[in-house]
């Protein structure tokens, strides 16, 4: 009994810290997203500069993991030569600059309730650019699935009050950059045994984000804050912005880390949702029915995808436990097999 009870403490206690994970991501990922909204949005904060803003991240990001990495040695640095450097982490240091930069641009044209419709594309551009560069096998039903998302989303854009050309162009160039950057980390680093943590991740590639991001800053932003002035560097407000970008980034560690990265898109499913009806009751935006059933198909087909993910990994596991005795067996013969030809050589001997 007593065995019994201390199991229940422990699965208690697991679960409790997993849903603490979950809300924790939730929180900040809903934070970072309406704080950027607030200060970017013209009726709200009107700082439009969303290069500007990404730049303050990745310059808070890189400076926080160096502490991190360097100076307080949390976590150790991956080792990587110059070359691997030059051909892995800087291609991806580029799609996530323009990722950032297409995405924090979009939240000035469009609401966030829209913008997290347009993001449940995600798994139709991760799967089509894994597709194309063959890291993806092409299944027919996967790729109904990913018809479905697209043709809910088709039918939330088609009912979105205030649709806005350019801002809609902007979000899916971020969900195109986006993607592709989640297939090429596979490819360029994880194919290559190289994994990064958030900590690490920053720590390699903002300083790059940044150096990327004062190209584009200095033709478009630059003249336009210094001819009128509107950079007035608010400590209070781009601070604390800054650091939730930054603890996002450790909470997805925690989450991925502690759980998986299927609970995190499982609870991106209930963020998305909690956007939609805080957009809704506080920012007062406009949600129209046909947005909500649009959505409401691409949240049914993306929640059949996670589920086939998890029965595709479910079936991988268990092929691993079959055939682990196999090995076992094998190398069991192989080793009395040697025994026996020592004790045969002996008695020749």
């Amino acid at each position: 009994m007593g065995k019994g009870g201390a199991l229940s403490e422990g699965v208690i206690k697991k679960i409790v810290l997993s849903y603490t994970y979950v809300g924790i991501w939730i929180f900040l990922s809903f934070t970072v997203i309406v704080y950027n909204k607030f200060i970017l949005d013209r009726k709200m904060y009107n700082w439009p500069y969303p290069i500007s803003l990404t730049m303050i991240h990745m310059g808070f990001c890189s400076s926080l993991a160096y502490l991190l990495v360097k100076v307080f040695k949390v976590v150790e640095p991956v080792q990587m030569s110059r070359d691997l450097y030059l051909k892995s982490v800087v291609p991806i240091g580029l799609l996530y600059s323009l990722s950032l930069w297409l995405s924090n641009s979009a939240y000035i044209y469009l609401s966030v309730s829209f913008i997290q419709m347009l993001k449940a594309l995600m798994p139709v551009a991760v799967y089509s650019i894994g597709v194309l560069l063959k890291k993806e096998s092409f299944k027919s039903d996967t790729m109904v699935n990913m018809v479905s998302i697209s043709i809910g989303v088709a039918i939330a854009a088609y009912g979105e009050a205030k649709f806005d050309s350019w801002g809609v162009i902007l979000q899916l160039g971020a969900v195109a950059f986006e993607a592709t950057r989640l297939v090429m980390i596979q490819i360029l680093l994880t194919s290559k045994g190289i994994t990064l943590n958030p900590i690490t991740s920053l720590y390699y590639v903002a300083p790059c984000c940044l150096v990327f991001l004062s190209v584009p800053w200095i033709i478009v932003e630059y003249p336009i804050l210094r001819e009128t002035s509107s950079f007035h560097f608010d400590y209070v407000i781009f601070g604390t912005n800054s650091f939730c970008a930054f603890a996002l980034n450790l909470a997805v560690f925690l989450l991925v880390g502690k759980t998986s990265a299927l609970t995190m898109n499982v609870a991106g499913v209930v963020k998305d949702w909690l956007l939609i009806a805080f957009s809704w009751s506080v920012i007062k935006d406009t949600v129209t029915p046909v947005n909500l059933i649009g959505y409401g198909l691409a949240f049914l087909a993306v929640g059949y995808y996670n589920y086939s993910k998890l029965q595709a990994l479910k079936a991988k596991e268990a092929q691993k436990k079959v055939a682990q005795p196999d090995e076992e067996a094998g190398r069991l013969l192989e080793e009395r097999q040697g025994e026996n030809g020592g004790k045969k050589d002996e008695s020749e001997g």
